[in-house]
């Protein structure tokens, strides 16, 4: 297969690079991997995602077989006040992948997020549960999985959540360093979602590529936590000296609202291709060992 990544340098786009290159993801060797495949990864640097006539250039030239878009605006309160750059890259640059991966016949895969739902659930959300985002971003990333509904028949929406890896910044690496060095943080504990490896991620995504499953897609690490659940296990996987105290959505305000239960159920992955994420606190302490090794 010949396959572009988008936001190739971005903690995901990285991580599903590196599977391609070293033939196996952290949890086996998915179809496509004992393929022959041309891989590119691109950026904004190369690629543009948000200009359509450059899109469209570079897809009839390369002949793309499958995209995988990892490009987004992915500051939270920064899409608040810069809503039209948010509005951009987060749905127009769907939209323009969309319309060029169809005309090639190119699958489409799109990387969206649990703040397309409002949070104010007590259960896991499912695939066919009603968005309803109450942020700048969440409002991005749910126009630009319509926008591919819209204009790709060979879709994957993937939304995720909590995510984190070994390139570029996470709450995980966040947490290590100032509990290191203050001995103590302060972390939400009225906000409950999942916790996501990008090692998972990445091999589910390379499972759906050599399929026809196509449909929204919610793969996040197997079971809840609230953000201070998460911020302890990571000091205590860490072995850090360190109090993590609880405090409130109400204490610590930010200008996006973030959702109070963002918690998604795989229910499509279980239905189709299989869901082998792991628990997360057991794929959190497989990262934080080789993490802390590197």
């Amino acid at each position: 297969m010949k396959i572009l990544i988008t936001g190739g340098k971005g903690q995901l786009g990285t991580e599903i690079y590196k599977c391609f290159t070293e033939g196996k993801t952290a949890l086996g060797i998915p179809k496509v991997l004992k393929e022959k495949n041309v891989v590119h990864q691109r950026d904004v640097d190369t690629l543009d995602i948000t200009d359509l006539n450059s899109v469209l250039e570079i897809f009839n030239s390369e002949k793309y077989d499958a995209v995988i878009n990892c490009a987004a605006y992915t500051n939270v309160n920064g899409c608040e006040s810069e809503r039209d750059l948010a509005f951009k890259v987060n749905a127009i640059g769907p939209r323009n992948l969309a319309i060029a991966s169809e005309r090639i016949g190119a699958k489409l895969v799109q990387i969206s997020t649990d703040y397309v739902f409002s949070g104010d659930g007590n259960s896991p959300y499912v695939e066919w549960d009603l968005c309803n985002p109450q942020s700048a971003y969440g409002k991005s990333k749910l126009l630009g999985e319509n926008y591919v509904r819209e204009h790709s028949s060979k879709y994957f929406i993937v939304r995720t959540a909590w995510l984190y890896g070994y390139y570029g910044n996470n709450f995980v690496k966040t947490m290590i360093k100032i509990n290191s060095q203050n001995g103590g943080s302060k972390v939400v504990c009225d906000q409950r979602g999942n916790p996501t490896n990008c090692e998972d991620l990445a091999h589910h995504i390379l499972k759906l590529l050599t399929t026809e499953e196509y449909g929204i897609y919610h793969a996040t690490g197997n079971g809840e936590c609230s953000w201070y659940d998460f911020a302890r296990k990571i000091v205590e996987l860490a072995k850090i000296n360190a109090k993590v105290d609880p405090c409130t959505t109400e204490e610590y305000p930010t200008p996006a609202k973030r959702p109070a239960y963002s918690s998604l159920d795989n229910m499509m992955l279980r239905s189709t291709v299989g869901d082998e994420f792991r628990p997360w606190e057991e794929a959190l302490k497989e990262f934080i060992i080789n993490y802390k090794n590197k």
